[in-house]
């Protein structure tokens, strides 16, 4: 309907300029003209204008993004490391590795990235390791609920298959009321989601932890201070 409206009074306008000045070989030149320059304005607008607001657009939701995927590790993902780090016997190939400074430089990351992609997690079954898990996600149960229910994290797979992961071992944890004389097959299917969760979650913390370097060097610098990885990390700054 109003597109029809435009263009009825666009009709209307011509006709108001043929009745008053009776110079249709005027009109003809004009609309000859701007129906030509119709093509380049669909250029300007659709391919440079709107794929600037696009770009922006994306930018500021990225920022948004990260910001809650910030929240989550401060308030639970990091914790989480540690307490799975804890059950995994073979950390210390991760802690070699995962020293992170803040003089890395960009292929130091991505080489990172490909030993994270074929490092063989793995975590051994631990009554205490369990109870401490199931702590921490018992606390921060509704904090999951609403990252969950945002919108905007279904934009992003990799994060989304993290919380289903976290969530899912969340279920898991709570549904047993104790861990004790539990049968190997269940303690094992425990350790098999602890697992998949702990492989999600160093992997988005390291993409994390780049991201902060690149934009916010003051965060940046705290989260190295408090890396999971370092047995001796401490947020105080030593004179």
């Amino acid at each position: 309907m109003l597109g029809i409206a435009l263009v009825l009074l666009s009709a209307l306008l011509y006709g108001l300029h043929y009745l008053i000045f009776h110079d249709a070989h005027h009109i003809y030149i004009y609309l000859l003209g701007d129906i030509a320059f119709v093509p380049v304005e669909v250029l300007i607008v659709t391919l440079i204008v709107h794929r600037f607001l696009s770009s922006r657009e994306k930018r500021i939701f990225l920022e948004k993004l990260n910001m809650l995927i910030g929240v989550f590790f401060s308030e639970i993902g990091t914790d989480l490391i540690r307490t799975f780090a804890a059950m995994d016997p073979d950390v210390h190939k991760l802690r070699a590795k995962l020293q992170i400074d803040t003089d890395w430089p960009d292929d130091k990351w991505e080489r990172i990235e490909l030993f994270l992609r074929n490092y063989g997690y793995s975590i051994e079954p631990d009554v205490a390791g369990f109870e401490r898990a199931r702590d921490i996600l018992k606390v921060k149960q509704f904090l999951l609920l609403e990252l969950l229910a945002n919108p905007n994290l279904l934009e992003h797979d990799k994060f989304t298959g993290l919380l289903w992961g976290v969530f899912h071992l969340m279920g898991e944890s709570m549904a047993r009321p104790s861990f004790e004389a539990l049968p190997k097959a269940d303690m094992e299917h425990i350790a098999g989601d602890i697992k998949r969760a702990y492989a999600l979650l160093v992997h988005q913390w390291l993409d994390y932890m780049r991201h902060l370097k690149k934009n916010y060097p003051y965060l940046f610098s705290l989260a190295v201070r408090t890396n999971p990885f370092d047995p001796d990390a401490s947020p105080v700054i030593e004179g």
